[in-house]
């Protein structure tokens, strides 16, 4: 029998009640075109989403300081030694078709002793079910298919369990399940746009003031004097990218005081990644927890013009960067194409899809959601490889974002 290759790996956002990024799903997907994980055999895709996740690139790499959900068969917890290091930072999710006996419960406890966090995946209650209870940290709850009921979100609740709301399409079954006790999120919810208006703090409202920050930044010959002060006018800004240039992950001995200070120290390329992303973020929530994906296509853009496109590299960083900016700035992507300095390849990128950055931009996001139906394995393997080494440079540059309100 032939060994199935390319498949793929994927991550997904967890946040809590404040939108906070705090966590993320290790995804698995047997093809190119599997919009569910259609997994025949458990043993072989966990192992290979494990060797990926936590030997290959490493937890760090992907996830910063966030927790990561792992998916593990019934093989793997009644066997906790295949189960992945760094049990402080892993999830371990039991699914819901896990058969319940005596031997799954003292292998839970054995997990939950070794400092593992568990939690139940689409759980329902049952006669079944029910032991697992002591054992358990977190249960994730079907919100859209098999909604609970009152009554065991109360118990729950009442045995000290942190519940999760997963598939949470809408900004009303987020504030609903967050009004009933959830404390955890999983979900599209925060990418829509309705969503955007919704939730949009508007802490600097001043659009102009942003783009002209933006216009600065990508211009052949930026003036680094005017950056530093279109920048003043946008306080949030400052006070965000000087506090993440001076995290330890800089491992800076001195303080960094001023705007001038921090481009000396980071560069411009750095400078550009850092200011674009907190101008498009704009201090609001969902944008907050979209930044990982806006940035990891960027580097996945870039990366494939490197690979097989033999375009500009930096200019499919922008283009990637810029393919959401509609739902980052709540601003029509014709209307940006017209307002930022970039080349007409970028434009016609961004509006059509045409020409080989377009290309590469539709190639990127036709993996992201898995939809490369005839795509041969080679390509996906190499897919697979740019996503998460652009997500792993992706969770590196926003380090420092997610740890101050």
């Amino acid at each position: 029998m032939v060994k199935k290759t390319g498949y793929c790996i994927a991550l997904q956002s967890i946040c809590d009640e404040n939108l906070r990024h705090v966590a993320d799903e290790l995804l698995y997907r047997s093809s190119g075109s599997a919009q569910s994980a259609e997994i025949e055999d458990d043993l072989v895709a966990t192992s290979r989403a494990c060797n990926v996740a936590f030997y290959e690139t490493g937890i760090e790499s992907l996830c910063g300081e966030r927790k990561l959900f792992f998916n593990a068969p019934r093989e793997w917890l009644l066997n906790p030694d295949l189960l992945p290091p760094n049990p402080d930072r892993v999830v371990i999710e039991v699914l819901e078709n896990v058969k319940v006996d005596s031997g799954l419960l003292i292998s839970l406890k054995k997990i939950k002793e070794l400092g593992y966090t568990i939690a139940l995946d689409d759980f329902v209650l049952t006669p079944k079910t029910r032991p697992m209870l002591p054992f358990v940290d977190i249960i994730k709850l079907d919100v859209l298919e098999s909604p609970p009921s009152q009554s065991e979100i109360d118990l729950y609740l009442l045995n000290g369990i942190t519940l999760l709301a997963e598939k949470v399409e809408t900004m009303e079954l987020f504030e609903r399940y967050k009004h009933l006790g959830c404390t955890l999120f999983q979900g599209y919810f925060f990418s829509r746009p309705e969503v955007k208006s919704a939730l949009s703090v508007h802490r600097s409202s001043n659009l102009n003031a942003r783009m002209n920050i933006l216009k600065e930044l990508y211009r052949d010959d930026v003036d680094l004097g005017k950056v530093e002060q279109q920048l003043l006018y946008e306080p949030q800004i400052v006070v965000r990218l000087l506090k993440m240039i001076n995290s330890a992950h800089y491992k800076r001995v001195n303080t960094i005081t001023s705007i001038q200070h921090a481009m000396a120290v980071v560069g411009l390329d750095k400078l550009r990644t850092l200011v674009t992303t907190l101008v498009i973020a704009n201090d609001d929530p969902c944008k907050m927890l979209l930044l990982p994906k806006v940035l990891t296509r960027a580097a996945m853009c870039q990366k494939l013009a490197q690979y097989k496109f033999n375009t500009n590299p930096d200019e499919a960083f922008i283009m990637g960067l810029l393919s959401m900016a509609d739902l980052m700035l709540n601003q029509d992507i014709d209307v940006l194409c017209e307002q930022l300095p970039i080349s007409d390849t970028i434009k016609e990128a961004l509006l059509s899809h045409s020409g080989k950055q377009g290309t590469l931009l539709l190639l990127a996001m036709k993996f992201e959601k898995a939809e490369l139906l005839g795509a041969s394995d080679s390509t996906i393997d190499a897919l697979n490889k740019f996503y998460l080494e652009s997500r792993s440079w992706a969770t590196d540059a926003l380090h420092g974002l997610d740890c101050f309100s």
